[in-house]
């Protein structure tokens, strides 16, 4: 039998009211009471099926979207307290849901949409009734993404696309996806390129999954045959897509570097080394505890740029480190934990660990596209010199 409603009638109505510590207090009662069990220390990325039931209690609860202005269905909270949720969540294991509208389109749409846009599709990526996907990643156009050819040619009052994406994230769950799309040939490769909003189930449109590494079909590539989409779902100006993209990849890369993912790695790290009784090991406890700092360390740096978007500044080209630290933590904690776990690394699935059960190498699959996905790693240092030291090219 399916539990009840979770109840709202005792929601406060402003939370920034409530001291921190008993915000933290009433966050983490109710996480504790109405996360589904399903959705906790996920082996891979959760699909829209075993996410719905827990998007549906935050939705009635009114959390979904943390960060969006209480006029728009969101809690308006400040950073520090996007920070307790998001500390609560990894805390209790919560596996990241199909969240990019709420992440990414979201914000796009409450800073550059139109009203009608912002009426049609705001309301429902908080119920979940719109799941987006991300149309950016070509077959050559990845981390180059300002080379991609998809075409979109405006005939009358509609654009018709013809190209593809691939490593789509969850193509294969999203009702609706938000692409980059060329409509016209500029002097620089970063001229010409629109933001379209599109519909999945518009004909012309075909999804193929792609199986990972693990096992898992995650990614998709996405194939545009004649698609004819509303003008209206042009968001900013024709031809001017590329600096709401660059906002975007923003927050993508924000999202990219939150310490999360990295700290549900990290519990899952510290649960086969109490089983291996590794903590009495000072070569694995000097190795355990510089990965802990280095955490601790990304935690912070990313209140800072949670911070700076709360502020309604834009992120600059610096967000870029977060992308590269997060990602690389990722893999450094993946890869300690299967030397902890020894033999039984080599092992699919829940492993048996002296007492405990623990999927040793989820987190080491999942760890292994990270430096690639949003951006190459490679990218990402030569922004940072460029654009921020400001080095030659």
């Amino acid at each position: 039998m399916s539990p009840p409603s979770p109840p709202t009638i005792d929601a406060p109505a402003d939370w920034e009211a409530l001291p921190l510590e008993d915000f933290r207090l009433r966050v983490r009662t109710w996480i504790e009471a109405w996360c589904p069990d399903e959705v906790r220390y996920p082996a891979g990325r959760l699909r829209w099926a075993q996410s719905r039931e827990w998007w549906s209690r935050l939705y009635r609860r009114g959390w979904i979207a943390p960060g969006w202005p209480r006029e728009h269905g969101g809690m308006g909270l400040s950073p520090i307290r996007q920070i307790v949720m998001l500390e609560e969540l990894e805390r209790h294991g919560c596996g990241r849901m199909p969240d990019q509208g709420i992440t990414q389109v979201g914000p796009i749409l409450l800073r550059y949409g139109t009203e009608a846009q912002r009426s049609e599709y705001l309301p429902k990526t908080l119920s979940g009734e719109a799941i987006w996907c991300q149309g950016y990643s070509e077959p050559n156009a990845g981390s180059d993404l300002a080379s991609l050819q998809t075409s979109a040619r405006l005939q009358g009052d509609r654009f018709v696309v013809d190209g593809s994406k691939i490593w789509t994230t969850l193509a294969m769950d999203a009702t609706h996806m938000y692409l980059l799309a060329r409509t016209s040939r500029g002097a620089r490769k970063q001229q010409g390129i629109s933001f379209l909003l599109v519909d999945m189930s518009t004909p012309g449109i075909t999804v193929r999954p792609i199986r990972n590494i693990a096992g898992d079909e995650e990614f998709c590539q996405v194939f545009f045959d004649s698609v004819e989409i509303p003008r209206g779902n042009l968001v900013g100006r024709i031809d001017e897509g590329w600096s709401i993209a660059k906002s975007l990849l923003g927050f993508e890369r924000l999202g990219i570097g939150s310490p999360r993912r990295p700290r549900q790695a990290f519990a899952r790290l510290e649960q086969v080394a109490r089983a291996r009784g590794l903590f009495g090991d000072p070569a694995f406890l000097d190795r355990y505890t510089e990965l802990r700092m280095d955490l601790e360390d990304l935690s912070a740096a990313y209140e800072e740029f949670v911070d700076q978007v709360r502020r309604g500044e834009p992120l600059g080209a610096d967000v870029s480190l977060l992308k590269i630290w997060g990602t690389e933590l990722m893999q450094r904690i993946s890869e300690l934990a299967l030397l902890a776990a020894e033999d039984h690394a080599a092992l699919a699935g829940e492993v048996a660990l002296e007492g405990s059960s623990v999927n040793v190498l989820a987190p080491f699959y999942s760890s292994r596209p990270g430096t690639i996905y949003g951006g190459s790693n490679e990218i990402q240092r030569n922004i940072l010199a460029t654009t921020v030291l400001g080095l030659p090219r």
